[in-house]
């Protein structure tokens, strides 16, 4: 990658079943290419905690278990995606989640006439993941994170997701990497792979 590349940003996503510690590594990434890490939850959980008009909607939404609609996850990326710091990239995390979702950021996107450089899927098995929550939820007290529910969660994750990754590995941007062990293990997985492909980090 040349350095006119590299100062023209990189623009990514990173999509992992909860508990792969996609949250860590999107840290790591923003950090290690000097660009911000976007997720949907936060903006969602910051809208709620602030009582916005958005996160009223959104709170009743995610209070009756529902799932924030696409009109409005979309509304929400595009006007992030608008802001300055993110002239020179960006990582996403918990958006695009439907097909649906992944044509409008092709959108958000191409009016600034610029693609997705990579999708990061960390991979992780399952019963490893599941062993992983259920420590966690006995370490903060979280009675109601049942292996059950753990595995719902995997479940709706892996049904919902299937589809973007799948449309993503069409057009050759998928970087697989295994998401359990070391925080710093992992995260030299990732950073090397997406050298592989030409996108240097900054940092």
């Amino acid at each position: 990658m040349t350095t006119e590349n590299v100062s023209d940003g990189v623009r990514l996503l990173i999509v992992g079943p909860p508990g792969a510690g996609k949250g860590t590594q999107a840290e790591v990434i923003a950090k290690a290419y000097g660009i911000p890490a976007i997720s949907t939850g936060d903006i969602f959980r910051q809208n709620i905690a602030d009582g916005t008009e958005l996160g009223k909607k959104v709170d009743a939404i995610v209070s009756s278990g529902g799932y924030v609609p696409d009109t409005l996850t979309n509304e929400i990326v595009a006007d992030r995606l608008q802001q300055d710091d993110v002239r020179d990239g960006f990582l996403l995390d918990g958006y695009p989640r439907t097909a649906e979702q992944v044509a409008e950021l092709d959108r958000i996107l191409a009016a600034s006439g610029h693609t997705l450089d990579a999708v990061v899927q960390l991979t992780a098995d399952l019963d490893e993941v599941v062993k992983r929550l259920l420590l966690r939820a006995e370490q903060q007290g979280r009675s109601d994170d049942t292996e059950d529910i753990i595995r719902h969660r995997q479940d709706v994750y892996h049904e919902q997701t299937e589809p973007v990754i799948a449309a993503y590995q069409e057009r050759g941007v998928v970087v697989s990497i295994d998401g359990l062990g070391g925080i710093d293990e992992v995260s030299d997985r990732v950073l090397s792979a997406l050298a592989q492909r030409g996108l240097a980090a900054s940092a």
